[in-house]
């Protein structure tokens, strides 16, 4: 099968980024109950050795989860701890170790809005693909980059990753987060070649004036 994709259809990446981060921040917002805004959202689509790059190679916390049916692949969330230490925070007012590792109450925390990230974060992929995208359970981990790679199931056998830097306001805490996708390339361009450029795509997803495209 071809990986080529009609010209038309590429703006499909930039709805797919919107709608996921704009998920994120609304679930963040349910769980909390503080306002969560998505300030920055930049999509990259880069090459499997730019990856590795990409993500370099210090200690960062890592939720990633396996997607089970099409595009495939796996969704990765790389914080760095302080980032982590936010959002542990938000669900643990006062209670935030001040070390450097994680308690067990913060890895549960951190676990919990890794659970509702990537399930919102897949259902804006799945909502602008206008199909359904089944997922693992999101798993928790703490290292070098390379090792959370590693504990994700390795690099993929693919040539390039879909690349989400996001920034979130959360009441006073500022989170940068980096959303990694690993699909399954074929299984990507199949179901961007199903949709109908004719039809308006952005029927299905909200607008987002906040957002802006790096």
């Amino acid at each position: 099968m071809s990986l080529k994709v009609d010209v038309r259809k590429l703006d499909v990446f930039n709805k797919i980024s919107k709608e996921g981060s704009r998920r994120v921040a609304d679930s963040l917002s349910q769980m909390t109950g503080i306002d969560a805004e998505i300030q920055v959202s930049k999509l990259n689509l880069l090459a499997m050795e730019d990856v590795k790059t990409h993500l370099g190679d210090e200690k960062k916390v890592g939720i990633h989860v396996q997607l089970t049916e099409p595009p495939n692949g796996y969704v990765l969330f790389m914080l760095g701890p302080r980032d982590s230490k936010r959002l542990a925070r938000l669900m643990l007012p006062g209670d935030a170790s001040t070390d450097g590792g994680f308690s067990d109450m913060e890895r549960s925390a951190i676990q919990e809005v890794g659970n509702i990230m990537t399930s919102a974060y897949i259902d804006g992929w799945a909502n602008v693909l206008d199909t359904t995208i089944d997922m693992g359970t999101p798993a928790f981990t703490y290292g070098p980059a390379h090792a959370i790679v590693q504990k994700m199931g390795g690099w993929p056998d693919e040539d390039i990753a879909v690349v989400l830097d996001t920034e979130i306001t959360a009441g006073d805490d500022d989170v940068d987060l980096t959303a990694y996708t690993f699909p399954q390339l074929h299984d990507l361009v199949d179901l961007v070649q199903q949709i109908d450029v004719d039809a308006d795509v952005a029927r299905d997803t909200v607008a987002s004036d906040e957002l802006t495209d790096g």
